[in-house]
């Protein structure tokens, strides 16, 4: 990976990549870049992280405002010998501290703006690095202690370092949706060799073709992306388009001005960019291919996208997995499976990767497998599965069984070999699905963007509907709810109000606390 970009650029690599916004790194140099150029910058950002001290093992700790370049200046630090550590600007200051420490990074790279909400926290983020380079600093000259780009600039970049492909690689941390999230190590061996290498073929219908425009409207702070820069530049495609924010608004201009063939986006973007569907120019035309990580996405979201695409057959690809195993099964979606009452829901997510990943349920107090059918903690075996947590070593070895590893999820096998997910196991209750629920009133209720059912320790579950006023129709909610188990009296909030992760996921404990002033859940909470 710290060769990547001078490898596909001596190949002859036409793609070009279009962005929303000029890169953190490089912000004076416009929106529009070549492979070579994005060579060029690697190799820059590489001496310069050399002139700031960086040596080959050391950690280099990423905290910036959302950007594809996370992954750039990762792939400078591996080209120096370093594993850089993705951490997300959105995290709370604590938690940030708490991973910083864990870290104990030799370099920071971050910005004026994360320092600043820091301090408003009352917290230092600067306090567990050796040293901190500050990319926009210039916006804010009360940063002692601190390096300027310009402190660093000019410095050749080292030859590359080639490290083992079983030594740590990079790290990245969790969606945290129950609090501090873990620190994933992964190596080459598993990140590259048995995630990118298998997306870097052409397959039919999904793969990419070199006329493809992809664009990618993601969390770049996340181990996705990471392996997604080394699949989509070995491909070559004749376009990227990278979208950083969630405005539909800002993103319309640059996917009209290059309509994507295939998109790749988090749940949350994909929910906030629905409205884009229905406009005269609809920017999803030409799309044949969606796809999606993260978290499922909701049946009437999925019918918008596969609907606003001329294409006589798009497919939507959903995946799921886990940031210490990559993907552990996928399925595809089509018109038909997607009208209303027909199709398994968006909570079946298909059948284990073929050849590549196992999937067993078992009873959560005995570990004995539970007979197809009936709900169990999901156990998977992959050989793409991390080398461990940074700093929490017991918490790992909690999890892995094995050969096996603890998803921490609730599902069922089905007999047609496919997982169906019920709820993470901290969330379930008794007698109700969660996200069964959330399926069946997002497809009742389809002004809501979002519809969600916490589970507190006591009392029913709490149903919170997030529509883009704030409001709720008491009719429209009895007519919703005939059928489901009872549920407590339902809460009406904005998109703004609800504590999500960086790539858009509900941070669920949060927001039971935020609702209820208590962060008991249904579930016992000791595979988080």
């Amino acid at each position: 990976m710290g060769v990547l970009f001078d490898e596909c650029a001596a190949r002859g690599t036409r793609t070009t990549v279009h962005l929303d916004r000029p890169f953190d790194l490089a912000p004076d140099r416009g929106t529009r870049w070549t492979v070579p150029e994005l060579a060029a910058l690697v190799r820059e950002t590489a001496g310069m992280l050399t002139a700031a001290g960086v040596r080959p093992g050391d950690r280099v700790a990423v905290v910036k405002e959302n950007h594809w370049d996370y992954d750039l200046l990762a792939c400078a630090a591996v080209r120096v010998g370093a594993v850089p550590a993705q951490l997300s600007a959105r995290l709370p200051g604590q938690a940030l501290v708490t991973l910083l420490t864990r870290l104990t990074p030799a370099l920071l790279v971050t910005s004026a703006q994360v320092l600043a909400r820091a301090r408003r926290e009352d917290t230092d983020p600067t306090a567990a690095a050796t040293t901190t380079l500050v990319l926009d600093a210039g916006i804010d000259a009360d940063l002692p202690g601190t390096l300027r780009p310009d402190d660093v600039r000019g410095h050749p970049a080292p030859a590359p370092v080639r490290r083992g492909e079983d030594l740590p690689l990079i790290v990245n941390h969790t969606s945290g949706t129950t609090g501090v999230p873990k620190l994933v190590t992964h190596s080459t061996r598993t990140l590259v060799g048995e995630l990118a290498r298998f997306e870097s073929v052409r397959y039919p219908r999904i793969g990419v073709r070199r006329d493809d425009t992809l664009l990618n409207a993601n969390s770049f702070a996340h181990g996705r992306t990471f392996c997604w820069t080394g699949s989509a530049l070995c491909l070559a495609p004749a376009k990227i388009v990278i979208v950083t924010g969630q405005d539909p608004d800002l993103a319309d201009p640059l996917l009209r001005a290059h309509p994507p063939t295939l998109v790749e986006a988090t749940p949350a973007t994909y929910v906030r960019f629905r409205p884009l569907t229905e406009r005269l120019h609809n920017p999803f035309r030409d799309v044949r291919l969606y796809a999606s990580t993260y978290d499922a996405v909701h049946p009437p979201t999925v019918r918008a996208y596969l609907t606003a695409s001329r294409h006589r057959a798009p497919l939507w690809m959903q995946g799921w997995g886990q940031t210490e195993t990559g993907p552990l099964t996928f399925r595809f979606h089509t018109r038909a499976s997607t009208d209303e009452g027909r199709g398994p829901g968006s909570r079946n997510l298909g059948r284990p990767v073929p050849v590549r990943t196992r999937l067993r349920v078992v009873d959560p107090d005995t570990f004995r497998p539970v007979p197809r059918g009936r709900p169990g903690l999901v156990l998977a075996r992959t050989r793409a599965r991390a080398l461990g947590y940074v700093g929490e070593e017991a918490r790992w070895s909690a999890k892995r069984l094995g050969a096996w590893w603890n998803t921490g999820d609730i599902g069922v096998l089905r007999r047609d070999g496919s997982v169906e997910l019920l709820d993470r196991e901290v969330d379930h209750g008794s007698g109700l699905s969660c996200l069964r629920a959330e399926d069946v009133l997002e497809e009742r209720l389809p002004w809501a963007l979002e519809c969600l059912v916490l589970t507190g320790a006591d009392g029913p579950p709490l149903p919170v509907v997030v529509t883009a006023d704030g409001r709720l129709d008491a009719d429209g909610w009895r007519t919703a709810t005939r059928g489901l188990p009872p549920l407590a009296a339902p809460v009406a909030l904005t998109w703004e109000q609800v504590p999500r992760t960086d790539t858009g996921k509900v941070r669920r404990t949060a927001l039971l606390r935020q609702l209820t002033g208590t962060a008991g859940t249904g579930g016992s909470g000791r595979w988080t």
